[in-house]
């Protein structure tokens, strides 16, 4: 393989393959890294560059390759989203609360993750404990996509709350990184920013030492360039975890094995719920032609119904921050965290530490949970939504009976500027139309990048699979992929 003259031009295979090959070595890839996110600050992708440490990684895997020890991720250089522990490395879920906070362990994903060799150029910005559609909400101040709107200098936001993820990938600073997933926070932005990634199959991954939004919704996964690089990183990333009890005991497969399978023989299904009023023409259109796509090379198109879509949005803001109030209690100024100063009382302290450590969105959620789970309004609020909830899941279990994997919208439209629904918290949620069923339900869904819209922005489809079947989704996604033939990058106006 001939090697571009700007090694951030690389996907995570192509790296692979080239650093195992001894075309590259990995200080020389993880240097190209540092260098290009020191002229991209201006995203403000990363909240935390770790450059002595990455070229310290780098130079171990230099030796392991050497010496012909080589792991599945050897040498690769990675982004990590600063909801992720990360022994010895301030990680702050992008929270004053945590501001300050150095973790005296590893969660289990990154752990998987430099077993297998992979090096850490830094922790990546986020919205507030995962909580946003935008990054808006990081206490670090919002991270910038590296896209624009055709003949527009205005600022978009990478869509959230994995947004630091997608836009370190699309800018090239880092070859793949790590997202979480409590309602579409890894497919919402990779749809915005023109990239690919899956949200696995509930318990596929350990949520161990992954700071919690909501621990029934919550699910690690990867974010990368294209559908291959997800594959090659979940591999690694998921595993069983004796510390996380949700975590399943299933064999890992070799997911990039299943990536060029192809579509032929799938039943694809089209679920007719997920047409939404108001959604730009050219997110239907987008869809279509996806169905096409797939069509054309073997697949067979199904219509099936999921008729309790249309209330999974407000089940899911509903039991999501119910899961948050009782999680983010944990955070009182006591133990660990901040601390408010200049306190009389024990109450003032909860009540003053908190004011000052949770951001306005945190605690709307919380005002929202701790309500929804209040005597007298659980019933009517909690538990029906509990109810609906397993309805959501039963549509999927019936649909899937006459299809393999289903195909869908990933978000209601492109990414949207700076502020524009900074005082409307519901435009902000509607953003998740398209993907909070799939958490709800504990099954895989994987955004891959299919087209522009009319201003030139990227827009996304979505696979939803069978609970543990990440393979077919893989192989969908490929397909779609290929077939899609997505080449567009944003101009790099932050070098100007």
């Amino acid at each position: 393989m001939a090697l571009p003259s700007d090694l951030t031009e690389l996907t995570l295979a192509q790296a692979r393959d080239a650093v195992r090959s001894k075309q590259v070595s990995s200080r020389e890839l993880t240097a190209a890294f540092l260098k290009r996110m020191e002229a991209a600050r201006v995203l403000n992708s990363y909240v935390l560059e770790t450059p002595d440490a990455a070229l310290k990684m780098a130079d171990a895997a230099d030796k392991r390759i050497a010496s012909g020890e080589a792991r599945a991720l050897e040498g690769l250089p990675l982004g990590i989203k600063d909801l992720y522990a990360t022994k010895g490395v301030r990680t702050t879920a992008c929270s004053k609360i945590l501001e300050n906070f150095v973790p005296p362990y590893e969660s289990t994903v990154t752990q998987n993750l430099w077993n297998a060799g992979a090096v850490m150029l830094g922790k990546l910005n986020m919205d507030e404990f995962a909580m946003g559609s935008s990054t808006e909400t990081s206490c670090w101040g919002p991270t910038v996509s590296p896209w624009r709107a055709k003949d527009s200098t205005a600022k978009i936001v990478p869509g959230g709350s994995s947004g630091g993820s997608a836009a370190a990938i699309a800018a090239h600073l880092c070859l793949a990184a790590t997202g979480t997933d409590t309602g579409g926070s890894i497919r919402q932005p990779c749809a915005v920013s023109g990239i690919a990634g899956i949200k696995p199959t509930y318990g596929r991954c350990s949520r161990w030492g992954i700071v919690a939004y909501a621990s029934s919704l919550d699910q690690a996964g990867p974010m990368g360039r294209d559908v291959r690089d997800c594959a090659i990183l979940l591999k690694e990333m998921a595993s069983v975890d004796a510390k996380d009890s949700t975590s399943v005991d299933l064999p890992v497969p070799d997911y990039e094995a299943a990536v060029d399978k192809g579509v032929k023989g799938l039943r694809i299904g089209i679920p007719k719920e997920y047409r939404v009023d108001g959604a730009p023409p050219e997110i239907d259109a987008l869809w279509s032609k996806g169905a096409e796509w797939l069509k054309s090379q073997g697949a067979e198109i199904v219509e099936v119904s999921l008729p309790h879509t249309k209330y999974a949005l407000a089940t899911y803001y509903i039991i999501a921050p119910a899961e948050a109030s009782s999680n983010l209690a944990r955070y009182d100024g006591v133990r660990y965290g901040r601390r408010a100063e200049g306190i009389h009382d024990i109450a003032e302290l909860y009540e003053k530490s908190r004011a000052e450590g949770f951001g306005k969105e945190v605690q709307r959620r919380i005002l929202i949970g701790t309500y929804v789970l209040s005597s007298g309004y659980y019933d009517a609020y909690y538990l029906r939504a509990q109810k609906v909830r397993t309805l959501i899941a039963r549509d999927f279990a019936r649909a899937f009976e006459k299809c393999d994997v289903l195909l869908v919208p990933a978000t209601p439209g492109p990414a949207f500027p700076f502020g524009q629904n900074e005082d409307d918290p519901v435009a902000m949620y509607l953003n998740d139309v398209f993907t909070v069923t799939v958490n709800l339900a504990g099954l895989p869904g994987m955004t891959v990048p299919a087209g522009l819209s009319a201003n030139g922005l990227p827009l996304g489809l979505q696979f939803i699979g069978k609970a543990f079947d990440e393979e077919t989704v893989f192989r969908a996604g490929r397909a779609l992929e290929v077939a899609a033939n997505f080449t567009a990058k944003p101009t790099e106006w932050w070098k100007e």
